[in-house]
């Protein structure tokens, strides 16, 4: 986004130093993964192994892949809380599927379109009965968890025939999944980063009235990002039952946390506006080697909740530091704006034209 003084001659580039604040503080966090992976290297046993590697990031696709989803929803401005029954469900209904004779595929698709419903309910719940984001994902988290546990009668269902699970297999020595996360990660990027629709999401985080009135559907494009959310949600939970050879009402419980966490770790701001999927990716690995490091060292699970709950403090303190940092620098670019037009002076404003995006 170029500001152009006018009276001036002069070209005031915000968007530049707005760009340089968020590259540190990716560079930030690249400096607190690599300082992890240091420490467990010393710490734990077997955390430097290949083969350890490569279970970090098996048990890293499953929320990743959530976490995709869920930074299209933050980045526009809303937020997911129902990932967290979405997730299981989506395991549950690939299970049931596959045990009934519906086969890998279309088993797969049944999981992701009842996703897709979700997100469509929680979309319309959102545009046309103005129901907060925050309040109405905390709801369907309860319904539709509560309808994993009906779908289940409460119990564990595991896969009836082994090859109903491709996804847990190794192609080329990696686990398929993670390879979809690979996949999937280079989607949305190009979405984001090429399309109009990643353009909209990016300008509905930063100002939802103002691109309402720019004239973008506003309700249409959220209703879509939270069916794409719940889209992802559910494909992740068909890779979860692939990886478990079962579906399960209480798995990934803590998705919605994880999944926003690693988010905003990764650079996105929790009133929406910024953020991308390389920060997301980030985000997911520091998450995964902080939870793989402490378990091969015996930390007991609640201290992992802990940790993740001390990242995601830490986080959004940064976040609020960085918002600052960009106050003061479009309050520098508005200050040398009236000065250079000579406003104080003349009595007249200067021109002000804002062009390009996120």
């Amino acid at each position: 986004m170029n500001t152009t003084l006018a009276g001036s001659g002069k070209t005031r580039r915000p968007s530049l130093e707005r760009s340089i604040i968020h590259g540190a503080q990716l560079l930030g966090v690249g400096g607190f993964f690599l300082a992890l992976l240091v420490f467990f290297s010393f710490r734990a046993e077997h955390f430097d192994e290949s083969s350890n590697v490569l279970n970090i990031l098996s048990n890293s696709s499953v929320v990743g892949v959530v976490a995709l989803g869920q930074a299209f929803v933050l980045i526009s401005g809303g937020f997911d809380l129902s990932v967290s029954g979405t997730v299981p469900l989506g395991g549950i209904i690939f299970t049931v599927g596959c045990n009934d004779g519906y086969g890998v595929f279309w088993s797969t698709v049944l999981a992701i379109a009842a996703g897709i419903g979700v997100g469509l309910a929680n979309g319309l719940i959102i545009t046309q009965i103005k129901i907060n984001p925050l309040i109405t994902t905390l709801a369907t988290l309860s319904i539709i968890g509560g309808l994993a546990y009906v779908v289940s009668d409460g119990v564990t269902i595991t896969l009836n025939n082994l090859s109903d699970a491709p996804l847990g297999n190794n192609l080329g020595g990696v686990q398929v999944c993670i390879w979809l996360l690979l996949a999937l990660s280079v989607v949305m990027f190009v979405i984001l980063r090429y399309t109009v629709f990643g353009r909209m999401l990016y300008a509905m985080g930063g100002n939802r009235e103002a691109a309402r009135l720019a004239g973008l559907r506003v309700n249409v494009v959220t209703t879509g990002v939270y069916m794409i959310s719940g889209g992802l949600s559910c494909f992740a939970g068909v890779m979860l039952a692939n990886q478990l050879l079962a579906g399960a009402p209480t798995v990934e419980s803590t998705a919605n946390l994880q999944s926003i966490t690693a988010v905003i770790v990764g650079g996105a701001s929790l009133t929406g506006g910024t953020g991308g999927i390389p920060g997301t990716l980030l985000g997911i690995l520091v998450l995964g080697t902080v939870s793989n490091g402490m378990a091969l060292m015996q930390v007991p699970t609640f201290y992992q909740e802990i940790a993740t709950g001390g990242i995601l403090l830490l986080a959004v303190g940064l976040g609020w530091a960085r918002g600052l940092v960009e106050q003061a620098v479009w309050k520098r670019a508005r200050e040398d704006h009236v000065l250079s037009s000579g406003v104080a002076d003349e009595g007249s404003a200067g021109v002000l034209n804002l062009t390009g995006g996120e």
